[in-house]
């Protein structure tokens, strides 16, 4: 199988995620998408995460109605922090059959090169880009990469970090996250 790895803290996860992951498990040759749940993104203060299984059952909430969206735990046992070239290794190990891909926005494309053993990654592995909005479009050192795919999805300008200030400030956020998701944050009164 292919599978693509959408990676994140998903603090939380949202329906732009799930647009964004969906469009390109339907309109790719990726059989499947894996939400994987970071712990600490080394570029991201960890205390403003909510814990790493409350994150995971966000995600498993918002994907069980999805047969090509899986939630992905693989990152909960590596050292920290967490860098995706070693994920990689990890999932090719307990997975030999599959064949991984990532996915990622163009904004993250843009800073690519400073992420650890990008090469490595770009030598094993295929990357799915997305849309973001930028205001300009930028060339990167990447651009007409046989193993970079610039996927036509729709561009999400939703942020998990909007949506946790405005469950702090007491704003109504229901139709940006999935309901199962909403009501499992509404019930454990997290962000606020």
């Amino acid at each position: 199988m292919k599978i693509g790895l959408y990676f994140g803290s998903f603090n939380p996860i949202h329906v732009g995620h799930l647009i964004i992951a969906n469009h390109i498990a339907e309109h790719s040759d990726l059989d499947e998408v894996w939400f994987v749940v970071t712990p600490h993104n080394p570029f991201k203060n960890k205390s403003s995460l909510l814990d790493n299984f409350d994150r995971l059952e966000l995600v498993h909430r918002a994907t069980k109605d999805y047969d090509k969206l899986k939630p992905c735990d693989i990152e909960f046992n590596l050292p920290q922090p967490n860098y995706t070239v070693n994920t990689l290794v990890h999932l090719q190990e307990k997975y030999p059959k599959h064949e991984f891909a990532l996915l990622m926005g163009e904004d993250n494309l843009k800073s690519f090169h400073k992420w650890k053993n990008y090469q490595v990654i770009l030598e094993n592995h295929h990357i799915y880009v997305y849309p973001r909005i930028s205001g300009e479009q930028q060339t990167t050192i990447f651009d007409n990469h046989p193993k970079i795919h610039h996927i036509d999805a729709p561009v999400m300008e939703l942020s998990s970090t909007f949506i946790r200030k405005s469950i702090k400030e007491g704003k109504n956020v229901k139709p940006m996250l999935p309901t199962h998701v909403w009501e499992h944050i509404d019930d454990m009164l997290f962000y606020r």
